[in-house]
Protein backbone atom coordinates (compact mmCIF):
# COMPACT_ATOMS: atom_id res chain seq x y z
CA UNK A 1 0.00 0.00 0.00
CA UNK A 2 1.59 3.09 -0.95
CA UNK A 3 -0.12 6.29 1.26
CA UNK A 4 -2.90 4.91 2.58
CA UNK A 5 -3.59 5.27 6.02
CA UNK A 6 -5.65 1.98 6.44
CA UNK A 7 -7.12 0.06 9.44
CA UNK A 8 -8.51 -3.24 9.52
CA UNK A 9 -11.67 -3.57 12.07
CA UNK A 10 -13.81 -6.01 13.45
CA UNK A 11 -17.31 -5.33 11.57
CA UNK A 12 -20.11 -4.21 13.08
CA UNK A 13 -23.84 -4.11 12.26
CA UNK A 14 -23.54 -0.50 11.25
CA UNK A 15 -21.09 -1.72 8.40
CA UNK A 16 -23.97 -3.71 7.00
CA UNK A 17 -25.84 -1.08 4.88
CA UNK A 18 -22.09 0.05 3.65
CA UNK A 19 -20.87 -3.56 3.26
CA UNK A 20 -24.14 -4.36 0.62
CA UNK A 21 -24.08 -1.42 -1.20
CA UNK A 22 -20.14 -2.65 -2.04
CA UNK A 23 -21.18 -5.83 -2.79
CA UNK A 24 -23.38 -4.89 -4.92
CA UNK A 25 -21.39 -2.19 -6.86
CA UNK A 26 -18.39 -5.14 -6.63
CA UNK A 27 -20.27 -8.51 -7.88
CA UNK A 28 -23.54 -6.69 -8.73
CA UNK A 29 -26.88 -9.07 -9.01
CA UNK A 30 -25.24 -11.92 -10.65
CA UNK A 31 -24.10 -12.34 -7.28
CA UNK A 32 -27.38 -14.66 -6.22
CA UNK A 33 -26.98 -16.76 -8.62
CA UNK A 34 -23.06 -18.07 -7.51
CA UNK A 35 -23.30 -21.42 -5.42
CA UNK A 36 -20.66 -20.05 -2.58
CA UNK A 37 -23.59 -17.21 -2.05
CA UNK A 38 -26.56 -19.89 -1.88
CA UNK A 39 -23.70 -21.58 0.62
CA UNK A 40 -24.34 -18.58 2.74
CA UNK A 41 -27.69 -18.57 2.66
CA UNK A 42 -27.79 -21.74 4.73
CA UNK A 43 -25.46 -20.14 7.57
CA UNK A 44 -24.40 -16.76 9.39
CA UNK A 45 -21.11 -15.71 9.27
CA UNK A 46 -19.27 -16.26 12.15
CA UNK A 47 -18.63 -12.65 13.44
CA UNK A 48 -15.87 -12.63 14.93
CA UNK A 49 -14.10 -14.05 11.42
CA UNK A 50 -15.65 -10.77 9.86
CA UNK A 51 -13.57 -7.46 9.37
CA UNK A 52 -13.86 -4.36 7.28
CA UNK A 53 -11.34 -2.25 6.02
CA UNK A 54 -11.34 1.36 6.30
CA UNK A 55 -9.20 4.61 5.21
CA UNK A 56 -10.11 6.86 7.69
CA UNK A 57 -13.81 6.72 8.13
CA UNK A 58 -14.34 5.30 4.20
CA UNK A 59 -15.13 1.34 4.42
CA UNK A 60 -13.26 0.14 1.61
CA UNK A 61 -13.14 -3.28 1.73
CA UNK A 62 -14.92 -6.18 4.02
CA UNK A 63 -14.33 -10.21 4.37
CA UNK A 64 -16.75 -12.84 6.14
CA UNK A 65 -15.85 -16.51 6.98
CA UNK A 66 -18.82 -18.63 6.98
CA UNK A 67 -18.90 -21.69 9.01
CA UNK A 68 -19.29 -24.96 6.74
CA UNK A 69 -19.13 -29.08 6.66
CA UNK A 70 -17.11 -30.77 4.18
CA UNK A 71 -18.77 -34.67 4.28
CA UNK A 72 -19.06 -33.58 8.70
CA UNK A 73 -16.00 -32.21 8.95
CA UNK A 74 -16.24 -28.09 9.89
CA UNK A 75 -14.62 -25.86 7.86
CA UNK A 76 -14.77 -22.21 7.00
CA UNK A 77 -15.84 -20.52 3.81
CA UNK A 78 -14.15 -17.46 2.78
CA UNK A 79 -15.51 -14.53 1.76
CA UNK A 80 -16.91 -12.60 -0.18
CA UNK A 81 -13.90 -10.31 0.12
CA UNK A 82 -14.80 -6.98 -1.65
CA UNK A 83 -12.30 -4.38 -2.10
CA UNK A 84 -13.82 -0.72 -3.40
CA UNK A 85 -12.48 -0.75 -6.70
CA UNK A 86 -10.85 2.55 -6.81
CA UNK A 87 -8.84 0.37 -3.87
CA UNK A 88 -7.49 -2.40 -5.67
CA UNK A 89 -3.93 -3.40 -5.97
CA UNK A 90 -3.38 -1.70 -2.78
CA UNK A 91 -2.73 -4.90 -0.77
CA UNK A 92 -6.35 -3.73 1.05
CA UNK A 93 -7.79 -7.32 -0.31
CA UNK A 94 -4.73 -9.03 1.03
CA UNK A 95 -4.61 -7.50 4.26
CA UNK A 96 -8.33 -8.79 4.96
CA UNK A 97 -7.42 -12.39 4.17
CA UNK A 98 -4.48 -12.53 6.43
CA UNK A 99 -6.55 -10.75 9.15
CA UNK A 100 -9.67 -13.28 8.75
CA UNK A 101 -6.79 -16.66 8.90
CA UNK A 102 -5.23 -15.25 11.53
CA UNK A 103 -8.35 -15.06 13.86
CA UNK A 104 -9.94 -18.02 12.39
CA UNK A 105 -6.46 -19.89 13.32
CA UNK A 106 -6.21 -18.14 16.92
CA UNK A 107 -10.42 -19.19 17.01
CA UNK A 108 -9.23 -22.86 16.95
CA UNK A 109 -10.52 -23.40 13.27
CA UNK A 110 -8.47 -26.12 11.38
CA UNK A 111 -9.69 -25.27 7.13
CA UNK A 112 -11.11 -23.02 5.01
CA UNK A 113 -11.86 -22.87 1.33
CA UNK A 114 -13.19 -20.51 -1.49
CA UNK A 115 -13.73 -20.26 -4.65
CA UNK A 116 -11.56 -17.72 -6.24
CA UNK A 117 -7.96 -17.50 -8.41
CA UNK A 118 -5.26 -19.55 -7.61
CA UNK A 119 -2.23 -17.00 -8.59
CA UNK A 120 -4.08 -14.38 -6.27
CA UNK A 121 -4.85 -16.37 -2.99
CA UNK A 122 -1.39 -19.17 -3.33
CA UNK A 123 0.45 -16.10 -1.30
CA UNK A 124 -1.70 -16.49 1.28
CA UNK A 125 -1.68 -20.19 1.86
CA UNK A 126 -4.23 -21.34 -0.70
CA UNK A 127 -3.83 -24.07 -3.11
CA UNK A 128 -6.18 -26.29 -4.99
CA UNK A 129 -8.14 -28.51 -3.43
CA UNK A 130 -7.63 -32.32 -4.17
CA UNK A 131 -9.63 -33.22 -7.46
CA UNK A 132 -13.09 -35.00 -6.71
CA UNK A 133 -12.47 -35.01 -2.99
CA UNK A 134 -15.11 -31.83 -1.98
CA UNK A 135 -17.95 -30.94 -3.94
CA UNK A 136 -20.27 -28.25 -3.94
CA UNK A 137 -23.80 -27.85 -4.50
CA UNK A 138 -23.71 -25.84 -7.69
CA UNK A 139 -21.61 -25.53 -10.88
CA UNK A 140 -18.15 -24.65 -9.53
CA UNK A 141 -14.93 -24.90 -11.44
CA UNK A 142 -12.94 -27.56 -10.03
CA UNK A 143 -9.49 -25.21 -10.60
CA UNK A 144 -10.93 -22.46 -8.55
CA UNK A 145 -11.79 -24.29 -5.29
CA UNK A 146 -8.67 -23.78 -2.71
CA UNK A 147 -8.39 -24.84 0.16
CA UNK A 148 -5.78 -23.80 3.00
CA UNK A 149 -5.02 -25.76 6.25
CA UNK A 150 -5.05 -23.84 9.19
CA UNK A 151 -3.24 -26.55 11.10
CA UNK A 152 -1.02 -29.34 9.49
CA UNK A 153 -3.26 -31.89 8.31
CA UNK A 154 -6.34 -30.69 8.23
CA UNK A 155 -7.33 -31.50 5.27
CA UNK A 156 -6.03 -35.44 5.58
CA UNK A 157 -9.25 -37.39 5.53
CA UNK A 158 -11.81 -33.99 4.38
CA UNK A 159 -13.74 -35.70 1.59
CA UNK A 160 -17.33 -34.85 0.67
CA UNK A 161 -20.52 -32.47 -0.33
CA UNK A 162 -19.76 -28.87 1.29
CA UNK A 163 -22.90 -27.76 3.19
CA UNK A 164 -23.69 -24.22 5.15
CA UNK A 165 -22.55 -24.98 8.55
CA UNK A 166 -24.70 -24.41 11.59
CA UNK A 167 -26.71 -20.27 12.06
CA UNK A 168 -26.86 -18.47 14.75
Amino acid sequence: MSDLTLSLEPETPDDAEAIEHLNARVFGPGRFARTAYRLREAADPDRRLCFVARVGTLLVGAIAMTPIEIGGAAALLLGPLIVEPVFRSQGIGEALVTRALDEARAAGSRLVILVGDEPYYARMGFKPAPPGRISLPGPVDPARLLCCELQPGALDGVAGEVRGGQRD
